[in-house]
């Protein structure tokens, strides 16, 4: 999926109870993140549901590619995980770049409908994917 077909899916539903359900239904369908990956480390920060990220870097035909595994004990915050996989898993530090991240969240609507608490742990899962995107750059 695209973000922009992910647009038009929430673009679809008229009141946010169904929206809130397509975003569930998106967390449902993550890849499993095995239990050994859940720990302290991994964890985000700032986020009141337990999160946790790990980050897999994929070489292929000389370019860097990203993706990543990440659960949460909610189900919102799953389908969150959802949204930012469209945006980063698969794709290589250029591509990742393109996105304003604040522009898709805004276009979404998460903004208004996500209690301030949800977006703060949105934005710290962002943080902590655009570190951990950075320090393997770097290295």
């Amino acid at each position: 999926m695209t973000v922009e077909e992910l647009l038009e899916n929430f673009a679809l539903f008229d009141d946010w109870e169904d929206r809130y359900q397509y975003l569930i239904e998106l967390g449902r369908k993550l890849p499993t993140m095995p239990d050994n990956y859940k720990t302290e480390e991994n964890k985000v920060k700032g986020c009141i549901s337990q999160v946790w990220i790990v980050i897999k870097p994929i070489s292929n035909k000389n370019k860097e590619y990203f993706d990543f595994l990440a659960d949460s004990d909610s189900h919102i915050v799953k389908g969150l995980i959802a949204v930012l996989r469209v945006m980063y898993a698969g794709k290589t530090i250029d591509q990742i770049a393109l996105y304003n991240i604040d522009e898709v969240f805004e276009s979404l609507g998460l903004h208004q409908h996500l209690s301030v608490n949800r977006r703060n742990g949105f934005y710290s899962m962002v943080e902590k994917l655009q570190n951990s995107i950075k320090i393997h750059e770097n290295a």
